[in-house]
């Protein structure tokens, strides 16, 4: 059915049901402005109650030319309220709109429910309110103006009352609704950016508040934290070392750096008096355990058999600077080395000339370094050496019987006469009654001694006995007769100094 037709089957309102609307109407501008509102009705001053009585026929034609002027019950000094023309004509309009109260959001009274009168609204008179704050182009084509919201307050669908936001719905389309409540108004500053959000709401980003300057979050440097660290630390060293010092009462001494100790080793010494000079000096642990053998230096290298018992004649003699407490195995492997760079390829080479392997030569060395006293005896004892060998006559040399003497006494050094019981005593080292050479090196001879080995003397020499004199000479000759008369000599010194070696005269 239509709007039209709705309207003229229902009766005309009666001036109580004016009344009631009015009052409603004015109850709600009371609430809205915070002021109190009798219950009952008092007209203004001077002016008694309307009385009820039902409308005449005048009254019904010319109501429509009444409808905008104030009624005589109402106060002259509220603004009268224009009513919209009648949607039938003959038909007056069911209500009229409500007037515009300034800061007070323009709503609706429900309306009186008016038995066979639908309820029906006029169209809403265009208020005067600020430019609405969204862009141009957003509102609905046709659809009245809204209010916007007052400056420099954002307004939010919370502050909006449920009526204002009813009306606000029924012009705008819910995407433009989402937006404007969205949107904060902020006086000289710019709009934000609107990035396109789902199902067309804007997304808006905060906007500051007016007054507050927004800085751009800066990166901190990492650099004066690791500073403020690092002083730290050498603060808190500092006053430790300060407390440490307190406490005590005195500075620590400084640690002094060990001191090297010169180890000594002579020429001609075995491996039991190196021994004694390695424990002397202060050396940890057993030198004669640690020369047995060596990853430095192999015997059988040199040409030695197969089963050699030790490093005896590779020791070389010199001076090394070794630490108090420092392992006997340090020394063992410092004379090794320096035997391989002391003694040079050469002299070893000169074996084969002599028909004997290096490790010979180097037991012919040793020797001759326990029996030359003076540099000049060692390439002669060398000669007599290789002519008894070549002769195949017994070495007879005493230096080997001492060397026998000491190993089967387990003593460093043999100091005394040999006995007759000495000379004759049973081992491979006893020259007098074993041909040939020894089975290793009875000493650690010198690079003078080895060269002297590796090209002796060019003598016929075979026998030598020490001097008479004592002074360390080697008398020397070819025969058997002169050696003997040698010998009586060397005795009855002797027996001159009481049983001792003779003493050397010379100045």
């Amino acid at each position: 059915m239509a709007r039209g037709d709705r309207s003229r089957q229902g009766r005309e309102r009666s001036p109580e049901e004016r009344e009631r609307e009015r009052q409603a109407r004015a109850r709600l501008r009371a609430q809205r402005a915070g002021e109190p509102f009798p219950d009952t009705f008092q007209a203004d001053a001077g002016t008694a109650p309307e009385p009820l009585h039902p409308p005449d026929a005048a009254e019904s034609a010319n109501r429509p030319a009444l409808r905008g002027a104030p009624a005589e019950h109402e106060s002259a000094a509220e603004p009268p309220i224009p009513g919209p023309e009648p949607l039938v004509p003959g038909v007056p309009a069911t209500r009229a709109p409500e007037p515009s109260v300034p800061g007070v959001p323009a709503t609706r009274a429900p309306e009186p429910s008016v038995p066979g009168v639908p309820a029906t609204r006029a169209p809403e008179p265009s208020v005067p309110a600020a430019p609405a704050t969204w862009p141009p182009g957003s509102r609905t084509p046709g659809a009245p103006a809204t209010r916007a919201p007052a400056p420099g307050i954002p307004e939010t669908p919370a502050t909006r009352s449920g009526p204002e936001m009813a009306r606000a719905s029924e012009v705008a389309p819910a995407g433009e609704m989402a937006q404007r409540a969205a949107s904060v108004a902020v006086p000289g500053v710019p709009g934000p950016a609107r990035a396109p959000g789902p199902a067309g709401v804007s997304q808006v980003p905060p906007v500051p508040p007016v007054g507050v300057r927004v800085r751009a979050p800066r990166k901190r440097s990492p650099l004066p934290r690791l500073f403020a660290l690092i002083a730290l630390v050498a603060v808190i060293v500092a006053v430790v070392v300060v407390l440490g010092s307190r406490g005590s009462g005195k500075t620590p001494p400084p640690v002094a750096a060990p001191v090297a100790v010169k180890v000594l080793v002579p020429e001609g010494e075995t491996r039991a008096q190196i021994a004694l000079i390695a424990a002397h000096d202060g050396l940890r642990g057993s030198y004669r355990l640690a020369s047995r053998s060596s990853p430095l230096l192999s015997p059988s290298t040199y040409g030695a058999p197969a089963g050699t018992p030790d490093l005896e004649g590779f020791l070389f003699p010199a001076t090394y600077d070794e630490y108090p407490g420092a392992p006997v195995s340090r020394l063992v492997a410092d004379q090794l080395t320096a035997f391989r760079e002391e003694v040079p390829a050469s002299v070893l080479a000169r074996a084969k000339g002599l028909g004997i392997t290096p490790y010979q030569l180097i037991t012919v060395a040793s020797m001759v370094e326990r029996e030359a006293l003076i540099p000049g005896d060692r390439a002669k004892i060398a000669a007599v050496i290789y002519n008894r060998l070549r002769a195949g006559m017994p070495l007879g040399i005493d230096a080997t019987i001492y060397y026998a003497v000491e190993l089967r006494e387990n003593i460093p050094t043999y100091t005394h006469e040999l006995t007759e019981a000495q000379l004759h005593i049973e081992s491979p080292y006893n020259t007098r009654t074993h041909v040939g050479l020894p089975p290793t090196p009875i000493s650690n001879p010198g690079l003078a001694s080895l060269e002297a080995a590796a090209k002796p003397a060019h003598v016929s020499y075979l026998y030598y006995v020490a001097g008479a004199d004592g002074c360390g000479e080697q008398v020397f000759s070819n025969t058997a007769a002169a050696f003997e008369a040698d010998v009586a000599a060397y005795h009855e010194a002797v027996a001159r100094n009481g049983g001792h070696p003779p003493k050397c005269k010379k100045k």
